[in-house]
């Protein structure tokens, strides 16, 4: 019964899981971290490449990814295979059941009025910037940017200046076929410029952050009398979160779950890497955002030493086209834009109640600081996984050097996990444990518990904007479209008891 049950909800709680890892909070996430402002208003485009730092810290940094890799996938230990009973038990039995899903299911079909796309009126260039799961979210708005302005979209080009340099086109990554073909009633996609046009002058704009239709339809559709194309410069944050119309909204939703898949090959590799996971048991899929990149760009030093600090400030310096220089470590903790530490989310699962032996996927790149960052959570939970444990070298050979292919992986096998943590909460908490006015044990477990019993991924309406924000603190205080597509994408199904048919609302 419990298999069946996780079956039947499966589809809503990948589509919720997505939304939660995708972006979670548009300031903090993925392969690259974005923060969608106006002063800050990308993640980084670049920063220095892997050789300008030294190679024994690098070795250092990849150490306790390496160690007790498997050249194939080892068994699994017996404690792991236990789990699974154990869970059935007590309070155990909790922590893995998926939360409720309150009979919503995925809801994304165009209304009756939808038409065909209408006569193109020119082409639309994109440049899609930052990480995995922001260039997924900029190319899906930019699918509904393409409906709106009656354009012919170019399958978009991927972030190549990014801090890992990595040179993967669209169809390395997703698979630009069922693209194509999953949106032929939505917009005209094509896989590159007619050849006619390959020198014409192209209008290359910025368009602005979190824009309406007004915009796009009279601001940006009015360049269309002076030029055949139109290239958007970025893809982050370009289109509001609310206010828009339903069909663009349910649009958005098809490019992201339905036309947006991985290269087969991806599908494939996440595939295997899935199965052996699960040959563990249920497993944790944790996205420990504590990489290199991302702590230089937000300025997030906690638990580092005075030179990992001095080395992350000189990254932010040296790299021009970052904005923001000078910036407050206590102060960006404190809002929430940074992650937990490893030892902070060590706690963190303890406290929850989860035993040593968990099976636990790390979704990350490289974790700045390597054995001396992870080694507290090593120590809690030796049962660590990722790509490199679960996966030989000649396995993995083919998407080395990609950061977004890996990533790709990683979405993966966070889709598919039992539980998705990501690691930007219960911040002051474990403050107070540095601080030395709260100990390990009951009573931090219980604040935990209290803190997340509603936070479990049930289906909830987006949250808003906060009262008395304007401009373009106003739109950065909203929860992110794809953070969480409900009302637009997820509907609330009720049965008849006097027939079979169904009724949405």
């Amino acid at each position: 019964m419990q298999k069946k049950r996780w079956r039947k909800v499966s589809i809503v709680r990948k589509m919720l899981t997505f939304a939660i890892a995708a972006i979670a909070l548009m300031a903090l996430l993925y392969v690259h971290v974005e923060f969608p402002a106006s002063e800050v208003t990308k993640l980084p485009d670049k920063l220095p490449t892997q050789h300008e730092f030294s190679s024994q810290k690098l070795s250092r940094e990849r150490s306790w990814i390496q160690e007790l890799a498997p050249p194939h996938l080892p068994k699994a230990p017996l404690a792991a295979r236990k789990l699974d009973v154990a869970s059935r038990n007590g309070s155990l039995e909790k922590l893995w059941k998926p939360p409720p899903n309150r009979d919503h299911v995925p809801c994304v079909a165009a209304s009756p009025l939808y038409t065909l796309p209408p006569e193109s009126r020119g082409y639309l260039l994109v440049h899609a910037n930052g990480g995995l799961n922001q260039m997924r979210a900029g190319i899906c708005d930019m699918v509904a940017v393409a409906r709106i302005i009656n354009a012919t979209l170019v399958i978009p080009e991927l972030d190549k200046r990014s801090f890992w340099q990595d040179s993967s086109n669209f169809s390395n990554v997703f698979d630009e076929d069922h693209f194509i073909n999953s949106l032929k009633n939505d917009v005209n996609v094509v896989k590159k410029l007619p050849k006619e046009l390959a020198s014409a002058t192209k209008a290359v704009k910025h368009f602005r952050s979190w824009s309406g239709v007004d915009y796009y339809e009279e601001e940006i559709a009015r360049l269309w009398d002076e030029y055949q194309i139109i290239r958007a410069a970025k893809s982050d944050s370009r289109l509001a979160n609310n206010n828009l119309p339903p069909d663009i909204q349910k649009l958005r939703c098809r490019a992201c779950y339905e036309a947006l898949r991985f290269a087969p090959k991806i599908e494939a590799m996440g595939k295997m890497l899935v199965d052996r996971m699960r040959s563990y048991g249920p497993y944790i899929a944790l996205h420990l955002r504590f990489e290199k990149d991302m702590l230089a760009f937000s300025g997030c030093t906690h638990d580092l030493s005075p030179e990992e600090a001095d080395e992350l400030k000189a990254i932010r310096e040296n790299t021009t086209w970052w904005k923001v220089k000078e910036i407050d470590p206590v102060e960006q903790r404190s809002k929430g834009y940074c992650p937990l530490t490893p030892r902070e989310v060590g706690l963190f699962l303890s406290g929850l109640g989860f035993p040593s032996n968990t099976p636990i996927y790390i979704a990350a790149g490289e974790i700045y600081g390597g054995d001396s960052h992870m080694y507290d959570m090593l120590l809690r939970y030796p049962l660590l996984m990722n790509k490199e444990k679960l996966a030989s070298i000649e396995e993995l050979e083919p998407f080395v050097n990609h950061a977004s292919q890996l990533a790709a992986l990683d979405y993966i096998v966070s889709v598919e996990s039992d539980i998705f943590i990501p690691t930007r909460t219960l911040v002051r908490l474990f403050d107070k444990i540095d601080q030395g006015t709260m100990k390990e044990g009951k009573n931090l477990s219980n604040r935990i518990i209290e803190t997340h019993r509603r936070r479990q991924g049930s289906p909830r309406k987006r949250k808003g904007p906060i009262s008395g924000t304007k401009g373009t603190d106003r739109f950065r205080s909203e929860e992110a479209f794809y953070v969480n597509p409900l009302p637009d994408c997820l509907c609330r199904k009720e049965s008849s008891y006097m027939n079979n048919s169904q009724s949405i609302r």
